[in-house]
């Protein structure tokens, strides 16, 4: 597993926390954390970055990778 920060635009409220939980989730992520603007989530090796950002902006979110760790 690696560790993946994204910085989250368009996140206001605990309901937006609850659904960028959820759709991270659903891509196979593990949510370590996610706040108001950013979110930390351990990812399988196979899980590219891509599907992450392009799931969040599915839900409405646009993200960008900040950093990731092996």
């Amino acid at each position: 597993m690696r560790e993946i920060t994204l910085r989250i635009e368009n996140m206001h409220c605990g309901a937006c926390v609850r659904r960028v939980t959820q759709t991270l989730e659903k891509t196979g992520a593990t949510v370590e954390e996610v706040r108001i603007g950013a979110a930390r989530v351990q990812a399988p090796e196979t899980l590219e970055d891509a599907t992450l950002l392009q799931s969040l902006d599915k839900a409405g979110y646009h993200a960008i990778v900040e950093a990731a760790h092996a």
